[in-house]
C-alpha cells in the first residue's frame, strides 16, 4: 500500500497564547490522519512540551517565531517544533523543572533533538499511527460502506 504524505505548516510568534493554538491544530492533524484518543492525548502533551520549550528559552526576552510541522508519512505522524533562538542550552535566569523533554520522549515513539544549521533547535517527535484502522476505514468508504473480502455467516 503506498502512502501520500500530507502535512500542516504553521508559524506562531514565542508567546505563550501559541502553545494553544499549536496544540490545537497538531491535535485537529492528528485525529484526522486517524491517530487514537490516548495517542491524540499524547500528541497534545508532546506538542505543548515542545512548543513551551520555544517560547520561554529560546528568545529570552527578545521577539521571535515558533515553527511547526507536521507531516503523516507512512504509517507515522512526525511532528516537527523548531525556533531560531538561542540552541538547547541550560539556563539559570529561565522558569521549569528541566522535565518536558523526558514527557515528551516518553509519549513519543521518537524524540530526537537537533541544533538548526540556521541557528536554533529543531524537536522532531514521531508517532507510530494505528494503520489497520485507517486502512478498514478507507476501504470501507471506497466501497460504499462495505467491507470486501468478510466473509458471511455460513448456514449449515
Amino acid at each position: 500500500m503506498q502512502s501520500v504524505a500530507r502535512s500542516l505548516s504553521e508559524t506562531y510568534s514565542a508567546q505563550p497564547e501559541s502553545v494553544a493554538r499549536a496544540r490545537a491544530a497538531v491535535a485537529g492533524f492528528a485525529a484526522e490522519a486517524g491517530a487514537s484518543r490516548r495517542q491524540i492525548d499524547d500528541i497534545r502533551l508532546a506538542t505543548s512540551e515542545a512548543v513551551t520549550n520555544s517560547v520561554v528559552h529560546a528568545y529570552g526576552d527578545q521577539p521571535g517565531s515558533v515553527y511547526l510541522t507536521a507531516a503523516i508519512v507512512a504509517d507515522e505522524l512526525w511532528v516537527l517544533i523548531a525556533d531560531d533562538g538561542s540552541g538547547l542550552q541550560p539556563r539559570s535566569d529561565r522558569p521549569g523543572l528541566g522535565l518536558g523533554l523526558g514527557l515528551i520522549a516518553r509519549v513519543s515513539d521518537d524524540l530526537a533533538i537537533v541544533p538548526r544549521s540556521s541557528g536554533g533547535t529543531e524537536l522532531r517527535m514521531r508517532f507510530s499511527l494505528p494503520v489497520a484502522e485507517r486502512f478498514r476505514r478507507g476501504r470501507a468508504r471506497r466501497h460504499g460502506g462495505r467491507t470486501h473480502g468478510a466473509s458471511a455467516p455460513s448456514r449449515r
